[in-house]
């Protein structure tokens, strides 16, 4: 190997080594030369024939750039189906004749006689108004005057008696309407399970019916009061529809499309009287007559004024009259809840409900 001298920047090299390392000059030579020799075998060796030259680092645009690396989606959550029920579709309402039978018992056999301005007229009046008022209607009172006379007999005095009138929420009577009615007094000897409870009781479950199903025209439902006589002709009959009619407005009375008395419709027969007084329209009573034969309950149409419809059919209404079949009991203390027929309630209940179904 040959001899390396050292040049002048070696000997400033060589000078800096032996003071950093504190040697003498002569051993820092020594080991300076040994470094240079060994720097410079290394870079024979390494550009020797049998060796392949090191590549260049490449440039900055050789190298590839980093592949993006996509993110590995998170799976959208399945959203599990909820099962909606399909609704089970309410069955239309049916006329119940026990519970129509239930009120004739309330009102003939608890409470009993009902004359016009008796407390128990009162006690009657206001398990209407119960009655209605939890079924969800609209009940009001109106109080008129009635005259002393005679009833079937008794001697009755003055006094104040009233209608209950229940109409369904947000009911107007300047829109079309009809009424359903019953008296709810008695004569003062009889506990008037036929005369009237009977259509009292069928009023209460048509009225259950409506609200559970309200018909094509809103219902309008009336428990009349002082219908009894007290006394000869039409002046001293009928107080509390004739009273009704009487303080009816033009546009209400121009609204209604009819009205229906149910009185005596319990008494057991083979069909079901439809009535009208013989000097208005006979179209409702027409109607009730086609609205039976839809529900297959045999009628017969008659002629009869002694009933609430009287008093509208004298003022142009149309009006017609369910009921007056004869029995013995009648204006008797005998006219007790045994001498109703449940399914007599019952058919007299279904011609009704089948005209309001075509309203």
């Amino acid at each position: 190997m040959p001899t390396i001298l050292p040049t002048p920047t070696d000997r400033v090299r060589l000078s800096r080594v032996a003071r950093a390392a504190d040697v003498p000059c002569s051993v820092a030579r020594h080991r300076l030369a040994a470094a240079a020799a060994l720097v410079l075998t290394a870079t024979a060796c390494s550009g020797g024939a049998d060796e392949p030259a090191s590549a260049p680092p490449p440039s900055v645009s050789q190298i590839p750039a980093p592949t993006a690396t996509s993110p590995t989606p998170t799976p959208t959550p399945t959203a599990t189906p909820t099962t909606i029920p399909t609704p089970t579709p309410m069955p239309p309402p049916a006329f119940d004749p026990a519970a129509a039978y239930a009120v004739v018992e309330h009102l003939a056999g608890t409470i009993g006689p009902r004359e016009a301005t008796s407390p128990g007229f009162q006690q009657a009046a206001q398990y209407v108004v119960d009655t209605m008022t939890a079924l969800g209607y609209e009940v009001t009172t109106t109080p008129f005057p009635v005259p002393a006379g005679n009833s079937w007999g008794v001697d009755v005095e003055a006094g104040t008696s009233r209608n209950v009138i229940v109409d369904p929420p947000g009911f107007d009577p300047t829109r079309p309407h009809v009424i359903v009615g019953a008296h709810l007094d008695t004569v003062p000897q009889a506990p008037g399970a036929e005369d009237n409870a009977s259509g009292i009781g069928v009023m209460v479950e048509l009225a259950r019916m409506a609200a559970a199903q309200p018909p094509g025209l809103p219902v309008r439902f009336i428990a009349f009061g002082s219908e009894e006589p007290r006394g000869d002709g039409d002046s001293m009959h009928h107080f509390g529809s004739q009273f009704y009619v009487r303080e009816l407005p033009a546009a209400q009375a121009a609204a209604l499309a009819g009205m229906v008395s149910l009185d005596r419709v319990g008494v057991a027969a083979d069909h079901v009287p439809v009535c009208t007084g013989g000097r208005g329209t006979t179209a409702l009573r027409d109607a009730l007559v086609a609205a039976a034969a839809t529900a297959a309950v045999p009628v017969r149409t008659c002629e009869n004024r002694s009933s609430d419809h009287w008093s509208f059919e004298k003022g142009d209404l149309p009006s017609a009259r369910l009921g007056s079949i004869p029995y013995e009991a009648y204006h008797s203390p005998g006219d007790v809840p045994a001498v109703v027929d449940p399914a007599q309630l019952g058919r007299a209940g279904a011609v009704v409900w089948a005209w309001l179904g075509t309203l």
